[in-house]
């Protein structure tokens, strides 16, 4: 017997956890994303089991792991990218994408971590350079909507001219760097000769340094005396600033009265337009005076007689006198 109640109690205690978390489910199932964001990361700070689950869960998952690597040389392989970020941990997968057309490189790649925190270590330094070429790392689930997308991108992105061929991208690196810690730069390069093209770019962290570099007044590079400004001028854009909202005052426009539209009801109560029918007022007599009548139609006249000519036959024979024609010449008569 007390066997008997042992596993009813049991049985009753399991059917009360069950109950339990079927409500909890039914609880925070219609809760929205941002509220569950918050209240997990509150118990993960109150309870240390709960943090270590989250992170077990989040660590499985390839989106925390993995990273793309952009402004990449021509001539990274695969092996020096993951060179270069095997540094912060180990690397699960990594590679350099590269065209099936052309079989060269589209200057991006990835690098997959196998734990979580190496992946958070490699943000933390985000540019590296990368034979020559300073390369810019963030998550891949972020694509190009990471820091390279910030509004202030047009303040600190800057456009060098006038480089000579023998400049690298490590030289342009190193010669503005002076005025600030810089976030991505390199000299472009032709895809098919790998020669300079003559101008790089360079982006800064802060839009303080990339006003110094502007303002420099010696800018030499290479011997060549080279050019500083805004990408965003350079390709013929200006720089537009954006106002606040609130600055942005919407003014009605007044609008004429018309005639109702027969879709959209009519804002007033009485609208303003015109009635149909209407009613035409009629003219009074005196004003306009009526026209005068025609006048009679003239009587039709009788044909007048006139008395019947008798013609006068031409004598036969040769005329007595010789005709004249036209121009005082005689006119000669053909004999019949």
């Amino acid at each position: 017997m007390e066997d008997l109640k042992k596993r009813k109690m049991e049985e009753m205690g399991n059917n009360g956890d069950l109950s339990t978390q079927e409500e909890l489910r039914s609880l925070l199932d219609p809760l929205a994303k941002s509220q569950l964001v918050d209240l997990l990361s509150i118990l993960g700070c109150q309870y240390p089991s709960i943090a270590e689950e989250i992170k077990s869960i989040a660590s499985s998952d390839p989106v925390h792991r993995k990273l793309f690597v952009r402004g990449l040389a021509w001539n990274t392989t695969s092996e020096t990218l993951c060179a270069a970020f095997r540094m912060h941990g180990e690397i699960e997968e990594g590679a350099v994408i590269y065209d099936k057309a052309t079989g060269k490189s589209r200057g991006y790649g990835f690098i997959t971590y196998k734990h979580m925190e190496s992946a958070h270590s490699a943000l933390r330094a985000p540019s590296k350079l990368i034979d020559g070429r300073m390369a810019v790392c963030n998550l891949a689930c972020e694509g190009l909507s990471g820091a390279s997308t910030t509004p202030d991108l047009v303040q600190r992105k800057l456009y060098i001219g006038g480089l000579s061929p023998d400049v690298t991208s490590e030289m342009l690196l190193n010669y503005f760097g002076r005025h600030g810690e810089i976030e991505e730069g390199s000299v472009a390069y032709d895809k098919d000769t790998n020669e300079s093209r003559g101008f790089g770019f360079v982006t800064y962290k802060t839009v303080e340094a990339a006003k110094k570099a502007i303002d420099d007044p010696q800018k030499i590079l290479g011997g060549r005396t080279i050019i500083a400004k805004l990408a965003d001028t350079h390709k013929g854009k200006p720089v537009q600033t954006q106002l606040p909202a609130a600055a942005v005052v919407p003014l009605a426009l007044p609008m004429a009265p018309g005639y109702p539209q027969p879709v959209k009801a009519h804002p007033s109560a009485a609208p303003a337009g015109y009635a149909y029918p209407q009613t035409i007022t009629s003219y009074p007599a005196s004003s306009y005076p009526s026209p005068a009548a025609a006048p009679a139609p003239y009587p039709t006249q009788p044909p007048i007689p006139y008395a019947p000519l008798s013609a006068k036959k031409d004598p036969q024979g040769m005329p007595t006198t010789t005709p004249m024609g036209m121009g005082g010449y005689p006119y000669y008569i053909s004999k019949q």
